[in-house]
């Protein structure tokens, strides 16, 4: 079953990469204060790059969801390739324009093979 999956998780990430673009997702590591140097160390930042598709929410997912601001977009990214899962504490970069990732985050994971991830984003 898992080959299944996986030549899905190739599929998603061929299309999205045909007809979405490429986003950044930047991780950025809080430098830990150290009480005896009396300083922290700079926060450390590291990027991936994916394949995603930038979507408008729907008029029907405004009204099911109260978490759902006006200029919130739907992101979807394929999960094939990833060097690491995005988190909420991530922000992507699409065209330039930087994006926070708000609740939920959800990930499409039939069979415990990641296929792509949902993130709500917000500017």
């Amino acid at each position: 079953m898992s080959a299944f999956y996986d030549r899905t998780a190739a599929t998603a990430l061929r299309l999205i990469t045909q007809f979405g673009q490429s986003v950044t997702i930047r991780a950025t590591t809080v430098g830990e204060y150290d009480p005896e140097a009396g300083s922290a160390p700079p926060d450390s930042t590291k990027e991936q790059t994916a394949q995603g598709v930038l979507l408008d929410f729907t008029g029907q997912e405004f009204q099911n969801n109260s978490l759902i601001k006006q200029g919130d977009k739907k992101l979807k990214i394929a999960a094939q390739g990833l060097e690491w899962v995005p988190d909420l504490l991530n922000k992507v970069i699409i065209q330039g324009r930087t994006w926070s990732i708000v609740p939920p985050l959800k990930e499409v994971n039939p069979a415990g093979t990641p296929i792509l991830y949902e993130l709500q984003v917000r500017s």
